[in-house]
């Protein structure tokens, strides 16, 4: 917890981050997710000029597999969220809450000051960390 009592999304985001390259299959993004036991991937920017994307298993659940696609032929840049929402590490926890719920959105990147990636955090991590706050 910050040293003001204050609850900021530095203090509840997870920083082991698992990404993917947008040019892998979902089979492969579902197989590293296995692997790992998280339900988002972080798509890696191609260059400096490109924006993180998210993948995440709702993604993969709504635009592959209940239309009976195969996660063998369709790429994760078909399915990621591009550009994914991201968050400042210093932002408090009840503004990022009200931020992922104004685009109804369950993932954020959070990103430091020069766009790199540095976490990942979600609506369950905010709401949660936010108790402290109060």
């Amino acid at each position: 917890m910050s040293t003001r009592g204050l609850v900021r999304v530095a203090d509840v985001m997870a920083t082991r981050i698992h990404s993917i390259d947008g040019l892998a299959t979902v089979a492969e993004a579902i197989a590293m997710m296995r692997e790992h036991g998280v339900n988002a991937l972080l798509v890696n920017r191609r260059d400096a000029t490109d924006e993180t994307g998210l993948a995440l298993i709702s993604d993969i659940a709504r635009e592959v597999m209940a239309p009976g696609r195969s996660p063998d032929r369709v790429h994760v840049y078909e399915i990621m969220t591009k550009p994914a929402l991201s968050l400042h590490p210093d932002m408090l926890t009840r503004y990022a809450v009200r931020l992922l719920m104004r685009f109804n959105a369950s993932h954020a990147v959070v990103a430091d000051a020069d766009r790199n990636a540095v976490g990942l955090v979600t609506v369950r991590d905010l709401v949660l960390g936010q108790q402290a706050e109060t």
